[in-house]
């Protein structure tokens, strides 16, 4: 029996319905990094809670040593699969707020789009699978499969109490693959599903040289400058082909194989319309692969942030005392965060100059995903996004890292899908954040339909 028969008329009956809804959610500003909008979280768990006591979820609001947790379930289904929901109803801070057209926390629909920070990111994304079980137990009174839902609050300061959380209670979580929408479409119109994540290694340098700030016409060719130190050890991680010089970097890497080189190179990937989104004048990056290649299948090394000396209007003539910088390793299948750790650490240790006390700071890490395009949960996904999209989807990778992906495997052991309903363009993160309200509803359908699909490859 094919039970989308009657839930489809369900969620065009109540489309409407469901946009008003997550505009009342998107109007909770539940920034998670900032203690003022303290109530704002609160306000927005209880409502995500709600949503789930409405349609008689067992659902509950469960404290950690930070935000809380919102879990809920459904365990009717004997016989049937597991399915885990991850979600998280924290937003981004929506800084800098001169450059939003509209204001972040006032959902406003232009252009087939709805505007607001967490539009996509990921309220929009995660409120898809709230309507989408509403729909079956609305029109048939149950699901096909056994469903929970993990939502948290602290996604975007990088949960720190989800690990933790999970671990101890890793029974109640247990089930057979894992549900994630908090990444994207290949291009609109271009429905995909992710089968791979990079991995990922983070540092801080910190270079400390004279005990002040001194003049440089006092002391300068004197003594070590902590700032042309950084710039010397910066300098000296990737070579002229763009190549990490990391010792031992390439050794694990898991090479892409021609099949997937080619099916790759027959997306429709607009080069000059990514460098143009980008507002750069040209492209670059390790020699002998693509820019695909190198977003999502090649690792990286990148300064995400520097510091040292005056930067303030005019000059001011110094030779600072300290000097720092962020930067971040993203891994590919195969290569371990503390392998690299450990060359990256000693690549920077020989390079130093002298008279520079340096320290190198670690922050979180995380090995890459890649699950089989080949499984039978992702095929039954790639069946009802076919449903909900009208396409069967393509497969591709994502450059970024999805820590709890990693969290699953090793606790809960078991994949995740990576379902993506947004667009790469709908400035996550950034002003103006955008969710299309057209892959909002037909996202919604693709849910619906693959607990069906699930249900049918009796994964469990």
């Amino acid at each position: 029996m094919n039970h989308m028969e009657k839930i489809i008329p369900y969620l065009e009956t109540h489309a409407g319905r469901f946009e008003e809804e997550l505009k009342s959610l998107l109007r909770l500003a539940s920034i998670s990094t900032d203690p003022k909008h303290q109530s704002d979280i609160e306000q927005a768990a209880h409502f995500v809670h709600d949503q789930f006591k409405k349609i008689g979820f067992a659902t509950e609001i469960m404290a950690t040593d930070g935000h809380p947790v919102v879990y809920a379930e459904w365990l009717h289904a004997s016989n049937q699969p597991t399915i885990l929901v991850y979600g998280h109803y924290d937003v981004q801070p929506p800084d800098p707020l001169d450059l939003w057209t509209t204001p972040p926390f006032e959902p406003t629909e232009r252009n087939g789009n709805i505007y607001a920070r967490g539009a996509t990111d990921d309220k929009g994304q995660l409120f898809t699978h709230i309507k989408a079980v509403e729909s079956w137990i609305k029109t048939e009174g149950s699901l096909p499969v056994n469903i929970k839902f993990l939502i948290e609050g602290e996604e975007e300061i990088g949960s720190p109490n989800l690990d933790p959380f999970i671990q101890q209670h890793r029974e109640k979580l247990s089930c057979d693959i894992a549900v994630i929408s908090d990444t994207s479409q290949f291009a609109p119109g271009v429905p995909a599903i992710t089968y791979g994540l990079r991995g990922l290694a983070y540092f801080e340098l910190s270079l400390e040289g004279p005990q002040q700030d001194l003049h440089s016409g006092g002391f300068g060719g004197t003594l070590t400058n902590p700032a042309n130190a950084l710039a010397t050890i910066i300098s000296a991680l990737h070579d002229e082909n763009g190549s990490i010089t990391i010792p031992g970097f390439y050794d694990e890497v898991l090479e892409l194989s021609k099949e997937e080189r080619q099916r790759w190179s027959q997306l429709p990937f607009d080069e000059k319309g990514y460098q143009d989104h980008m507002g750069v004048s040209g492209l670059f990056g390790e020699k002998g692969f693509s820019t695909l290649e190198r977003k999502w299948g090649r690792p990286t090394c990148d300064v995400n942030g520097l510091y040292s000396g005056y930067s303030g209007e005019g000059s001011k003539t110094i030779v600072p005392a300290k000097a720092g910088a962020k930067i971040s390793c993203r891994l590919v299948p195969h290569q371990d965060p503390k392998t690299i750790a450990q060359g990256f650490k000693k690549l920077v240790s020989e390079i130093c100059p002298t008279g520079i006390r340096l320290s190198i700071k670690e922050f979180h890490s995380s090995p890459a995903v890649l699950v089989p395009v080949d499984s039978p949960a992702v095929q039954a996904a790639a069946r009802a996004i076919e449903q909900g999209f009208g396409k069967w989807p393509v497969f591709m990778r994502h450059g970024g890292t999805i820590p709890v992906v990693t969290t699953f495997q090793e606790i809960l052991n078991v994949d995740t899908l990576l379902l993506g309903w947004g667009y790469p363009d709908d400035n996550t993160h950034s002003p103006n954040e955008k969710f299309c309200l057209a892959s909002f509803h037909n996202g919604i359908r693709a849910s619906a339909s693959l607990w069906q699909e699930l249900a049918v490859e009796k994964l469990s």
